[in-house]
């Protein structure tokens, strides 16, 4: 359905997108996922055509954004990260001010804002101004009027920022509602966001796409790895790489840190089998002092990490 070819973006020398490859299928709900500033926002206002980009080609169904900007619109319904509302109007009014400008006629009109408000959940503030409302209740309003034209796509830049724990469970529920009938791209930073609502996730860091897959599929690949954590007293990391790097799994020992001729380490194994005891064994043949030994299960989250400061 869209299909994004070498898609850059430069502000003046400054590169925030940088050759961008992404082809999202129809129905799919994908979650660009990077740190601050990792040009998620960039990417998403290039797709819906509020910025032009410096190079690349966006395709969306039979249409291209240098030639069917205007047709593309059409199809996309776009939420900013900061919903660019009338505080002084009523909701309401607002919806209807959005509805005339998306030409839709009376019957039309009546019905689309009445699903839109039992949908989003605005029905109890709909002659309250905006203005009064909440940061959740604001998001709300600006998903309805993203929506008013029942969009194919739906375009949702950092839909939950701001948001407190039971407003994000809302507004997740909301979008995996509409879900159903929609692709959706939405931007965050925060992993579990995106775990929760995506079916597909793409990394992006620095104007790069460093991982793209299914979200089961980046699980699956957490799954097969495990970080133990050990706290040892009278040795050096040189010692410990030497006395347990030999162990069959293990395939990195690193430092943490020190503290006090404490040594801090993390080993990373890559098998089905739990290490600890093996390394236990090792360590009670030496005159080393055991303070700690821990299992941390790896997650998208040290994915994430992994992948963001291999980038850097």
């Amino acid at each position: 359905m869209i299909n994004v070819q070498s898609l850059t973006k430069y502000y003046e020398d400054f590169c925030a997108v940088d050759q961008i490859n992404l082809k999202i299928k129809k129905g799919e709900i994908l979650g660009l996922l990077g740190p601050n500033g990792a040009g998620k926002t960039t990417t998403l206002r290039m797709l819906t055509g509020f910025l032009k980009p410096t190079s690349g080609d966006i395709h969306v169904k039979d249409f291209t954004i240098e030639e069917n900007s205007l047709e593309i619109k059409k199809l996309m319904g776009y939420l900013p990260e900061s919903a660019p509302l009338y505080h002084e109007m009523l909701v309401y009014d607002y919806l209807t001010y959005i509805a005339n400008i998306r030409e839709l006629d009376t019957d039309q009109k009546n019905k689309r804002i009445n699903d839109l408000v039992d949908l989003c959940g605005i029905r109890e503030v709909m002659h309250r101004p905006i203005g009064e409302l909440s940061k959740g209740y604001n998001q709300r309003v600006g998903l309805a009027h993203a929506m008013m034209n029942d969009p194919e796509i739906l375009v949702l830049d950092e839909p939950t920022s701001g948001l407190d724990p039971n407003q994000r469970v809302e507004i997740r529920e909301i979008i995996r509602r509409i879900s159903k009938k929609k692709t959706i791209i939405l931007s965050t930073h925060i992993l579990s966001e995106a775990e929760a609502t995506c079916n597909r996730i793409a990394i992006i860091n620095k104007g790069k796409i460093i991982a793209d897959d299914k979200t089961e599929s980046l699980k699956k690949a957490a799954s097969g790895e495990y970080f133990i954590h050990i706290s040892l007293k009278n040795t050096s990391l040189q010692k410990i790489k030497d006395k347990l790097g030999s162990i069959s799994g293990i395939v990195k020992i690193e430092k943490e840190n020190s503290t006090n001729k404490i040594i801090h380490s993390k080993i990373t194994c890559r098998t089905d089998q739990d290490l600890r005891e093996d390394i236990y064994r090792e360590i009670k043949k030496t005159d080393w002092t055991l303070l700690e030994l821990y299992r941390e299960a790896k997650t998208l989250e040290n994915i994430f990490r992994e992948l963001t400061k291999e980038n850097e």
